[in-house]
């Protein structure tokens, strides 16, 4: 039965919702301040990445901690601003990396990245964007053979565990891979199953049309508030009033404010991340998207040119830019490969929603019925927004999901 559904948000996450509801034959009105992909899923290191089978854990070893305290590295750097107002989230994130609870989470978060390439290949070639997308993997560089085996023993075990597919490369095979590279490297983890793109952003806004060629309608507006009208929901935007049967919530870091007016506490915190683009200025092209993995950036040959990521920066969201963690990585940066002068004027900066455990909400909303929530894919949004999209679905629609659910509700807080 057709019913009138609004998504809120139009980053990855919430495009995808929107198009496999509208898939589905419901009426779908998606609704944010900002053309699709304008917010966090520009700005990403535009993999997908079907080996992150194990989300980012908070540190728990004293060694990097007192690495991690000076608050001058390039993975991660935190303001005190920023720390005490996720305090609470921040603690149960800490207590959620225990080796005993971290063990749990990591199969339950690979069933969702196991879905995340057969999800995208469908509305790839529904949107006709199999041009932005490359099906030859990514590599981890590290600098020191120690570092380099423990990380290919821990990818033995993903293969073996998850299918995860990989090849590890000695110095001279990496070098022969990527020859524009600095010598000196101890070798490579080629990660072979992960899809790359060469502008996120695009691929979102194709994903975004092939929603509107579905019948979906896509609002740009600022919405201003949410509220209950009869069995269903009124949203008020700038642009006017819309009333939905029901209701996605898929606003990324933004979501936690908006469910909170309707007394629902979801324990999300944001880590920021910056990038630039820069001109190569070595003989040789970057060929692949390479993760500089002992010191925490990725260089992705991307169409704007060659995008530096940094790491996650634990600070409000919408507090101003601090601009020496990307300053650092491009310092490293130009050890590692040759670049030449920035191409844009100004840095981007965007936010990733973050859930104290490590796993995004993907569900009902308690207690609220015909509001669903979709958010809190940490780092893997862009990655994770055709699989939400597609499970989310089936359980709106009573269906049986191809995994189970239990692991994403967000009831489980």
């Amino acid at each position: 039965m057709s019913r009138e559904i609004v998504v809120m948000g139009a980053g990855m996450v919430g495009v995808s919702v929107a198009w496999h509801l509208a898939r589905r034959g419901h009426s779908v009105t998606l609704v944010d301040r900002r053309e699709p992909g304008r917010e966090t899923s520009f700005g990403n290191a535009g993999i997908i990445q079907r080996e992150a089978v194990r989300p980012y854990p908070f540190p728990r070893d004293l060694a990097t901690l007192l690495r991690v305290l000076p608050n001058r590295q390039v993975d991660i750097r935190y303001r005190p601003g920023g720390m005490l107002q996720a305090a609470g989230p921040l603690l149960r994130y800490w207590h959620n990396s225990s080796k005993e609870r971290y063990q749990k989470i990591v199969p339950e978060y690979a069933s969702l990245i196991g879905l995340s390439l057969e999800a995208h290949a469908p509305m790839m070639q529904a949107a006709g964007a199999e041009q932005l997308v490359r099906k030859e993997g990514w590599l981890e560089v590290y600098h020191t053979a120690a570092e380099l085996e423990a990380r290919a023993a821990a990818a033995r075990d993903d293969e073996q565990r998850f299918g995860v597919r990989h090849r590890v490369l000695d110095a001279a095979e990496l070098a022969a891979f990527e020859p524009g590279l600095a010598k000196g490297l101890a070798g490579a983890i080629h990660w072979q199953d992960p899809w790359t793109v060469a502008d996120p952003g695009e691929l979102v806004k194709a994903y975004a049309k092939s929603f509107e060629a579905e019948g979906g309608r896509v609002q740009q507006a600022e919405v201003s508030g949410i509220a209950r009208q009869g069995s269903g929901w009124r949203i008020s935007t700038s642009e006017g009033e819309l009333d939905a049967e029901q209701l996605v919530m898929a606003m990324g870091p933004w979501s936690r404010e908006w469910l909170s007016d309707l007394g629902l506490e979801i324990p999300l915190f944001v880590k920021r991340g910056y990038h630039m683009h820069y001109a190569n200025a070595g003989s040789e092209p970057l060929r692949h998207w390479v993760m500089d993995a002992e010191v925490g950036y990725v260089l992705a040959p991307m169409q704007a040119g060659i995008r530096l990521t940094t790491g996650a920066e634990l600070e409000r969201l919408d507090a101003p830019p601090h601009l020496a963690q990307l300053e650092a990585a491009e310092q490293a940066a130009r050890w590692l490969l040759p670049l030449g002068e920035r191409l844009e004027a100004e840095p981007w900066k965007g936010a990733r929603p973050c859930t104290s455990d490590m796993k995004p909400v993907i569900g009902p909303a308690p207690g609220q019925s015909g509001l669903w929530l979709a958010l809190g894919h940490g780092h893997q949004g862009f990655t994770l927004g055709p699989a939400t999209g597609h499970l989310l679905g089936q359980l709106m629609d009573g269906e049986t999901t191809d995994i189970d659910m239990a692991p994403f509700r967000a009831d489980r807080f």
